[in-house]
């Protein structure tokens, strides 16, 4: 088995281009599962096979559990992003992060300007190994560089369409 390995540096280099230049594409596919409905029962699927998850309602949204959810899903993927572009930019400035943890928390609410849903993220970090301002700096830092900051705070290019094949 190969050795795991952190991305480069160089990953920081910054782009100059007229267009989005896409690195990686991740493609999930959801069923409705036993009930028809996917936060109730659920099936998750990447492309490549390596996520496969049951989904299932949380019992705090009346369900009985015993699944990951979209939340959880979420707050994984934000944690994970925002450690990594964290430790990037750490590496690249010579700091050590030995035992750095991301902890995210999403919150689905109900929002007050339309009676609907939203989505609230609190995202705490631990950088046991830095002085308080060091750490204070690489977080302002991080949050400029994660994708999934930039998203949560400017918004995301999306576009639901109907598909022509199965």
């Amino acid at each position: 088995m190969k050795p795991l390995t952190p991305p480069p540096v160089t990953l920081l280099d910054k782009y100059v281009g007229p267009e989005v230049l896409p690195l990686y594409t991740a493609r999930v596919r959801v069923t409705g599962g036993a009930t028809g409905h996917a936060r109730a029962s659920g099936v998750a699927r990447s492309d490549d096979g390596n996520l496969d998850l049951q989904l299932r309602l949380p019992p705090e949204l009346g369900g009985d559990g015993g699944g990951t959810n979209p939340e959880q899903l979420f707050a994984a993927g934000y944690a994970a992003c925002f450690h990594g572009a964290m430790s990037l930019l750490a590496a690249r400035d010579g700091l050590s992060v030995a035992g750095s943890a991301v902890e995210v928390a999403v919150t689905f609410a109900r929002d007050p300007m339309d009676g609907l849903f939203l989505l609230s993220a609190d995202v705490r970090i631990h950088l046991p190994s830095l002085p308080k301002a060091t750490a204070e700096e690489l977080v302002r830092n991080t949050e400029r560089l994660c994708p999934y900051t930039k998203m949560t705070l400017h918004g995301i290019n999306s576009a639901a369409t109907i598909a022509t094949h199965s």
